[in-house]
C-alpha cells in the first residue's frame, strides 16, 4: 500500500514543480502548483500515517526513510506561508529539491520503513526528528535568501516582469527569514543535546552539525541584513545538506 500512496505524492511534488517554472512566464499555472504541492503533502501524510501504524517503533529510522520524513516536514513548512499568491516563486525552489530528495528516498527503500532499528523510539523522536524539522527549517530560510538574491538583482535590472509575478518585498524576505531562522535553531539545539546524552564521541559529522549551530547562531545574535543576510542564509544550508546525509549514516545505517 506504501508505494501506492508514494508514487501520486512524488508525481504532484514534480507536476508542482514544473508548474512553478511554468509561472514565471504563465502567472496562471500558479494554481495548478499550489495545488500540486497541497495533494502531493495530503498523500504523503498518508504514507507517514500508514508507515506509523505498521511500524515496531519509530518508523523512519534509516537513511532513505528519514530522507521521507524531512521532504515532508520541508513542504509542510512551506504550506504554513508559501501557497499564497506572492510566494509562489519560493515554489521554485523549495518544489524541484523536494521532489528530487523524495525520489531519492524511495530508491533508498524509504517507502518500506518498518522501524526495526537499533535505537529506542524516544530517542529517535527527540533526536533524529527535531534536528530534521531543523533542517527543513533551515531549508526554507536558504530558499528565502536565494528568492532575496534573485529579486533584488531583478530590481537592480529592472526587470519588467517583477510586478507581474507578485513577489514578496526584500525587506518582507529578510525579516522571514531570519523568524524561520529564529525557529529552527532551538529546534536544532534540542535535537543535537538528545543526541549527546545518547552518544558523547564526536564524529565528523556531528562536527559539521556544530558549525552549522554555530554559523546559525551568530547569525540570530549578529542579525545581518540585506544580501550578506541572504548569502549566511545559503553557506548554512551548504552545511545543512552535507549534515543530515551523514549524520544518518552514521547514527542509523
Amino acid at each position: 500500500m506504501a508505494e501506492f500512496l508514494f508514487w501520486p505524492a512524488l508525481l504532484a511534488y514534480g507536476e508542482a514543480a514544473v508548474a512553478y517554472a511554468g509561472n514565471v512566464r504563465y502567472p496562471g499555472l500558479g494554481r495548478l502548483a499550489t495545488w500540486g504541492v497541497r495533494a502531493g503533502w495530503i498523500m504523503q501524510t498518508a504514507l507517514l500515517v500508514v508507515q506509523a501504524y505498521r511500524a515496531d517503533g519509530f518508523p523512519w529510522d534509516t537513511w532513505a526513510g528519514s530522507l521521507n520524513l524531512f521532504v515532508w516536514l520541508v513542504v509542510g513548512g512551506y504550506l504554513v506561508w508559501g501557497c499564497k499568491p506572492r510566494y509562489r516563486l519560493l515554489g521554485l525552489a523549495v518544489m524541484p529539491f523536494a521532489a528530487l530528495v523524495l525520489a531519492a528516498s524511495y530508491l533508498g527503500g524509504g517507502a518500506d520503513a518498518d522501524g526495526s532499528g537499533q535505537f529506542s523510539t524516544a530517542f529517535l523522536v527527540l533526536h533524529v526528528g527535531l534536528v530534521l524539522a531543523a533542517f527543513a527549517g533551515l531549508t526554507l530560510a536558504a530558499a528565502l535568501g536565494g528568492l532575496y538574491l534573485w529579486e533584488e538583482r531583478a530590481l537592480k535590472l529592472r526587470r519588467p516582469g517583477l510586478l507581474r509575478l507578485r513577489a514578496p518585498s526584500l525587506l518582507t524576505l529578510e525579516a522571514l527569514g531570519w523568524r524561520t531562522v529564529a525557529v529552527a535553531l532551538p529546534l536544532l539545539t534540542f535535537g543535537m543535546v538528545a543526541g549527546f546524552v545518547h552518544r558523547a564521541a564526536l564524529d565528523p559529522q556531528i562536527v559539521v552539525t556544530l558549525v552549522a549551530w554555530a554559523l546559525y547562531a551568530g547569525f540570530l545574535i549578529a542579525h545581518p541584513r540585506g544580501r550578506r543576510a541572504a548569502h549566511l542564509q545559503l553557506a548554512g544550508f551548504a552545511l545543512v545538506l552535507t549534515a543530515p546525509l551523514g549524520l544518518l549514516l552514521t547514527h542509523l545505517s
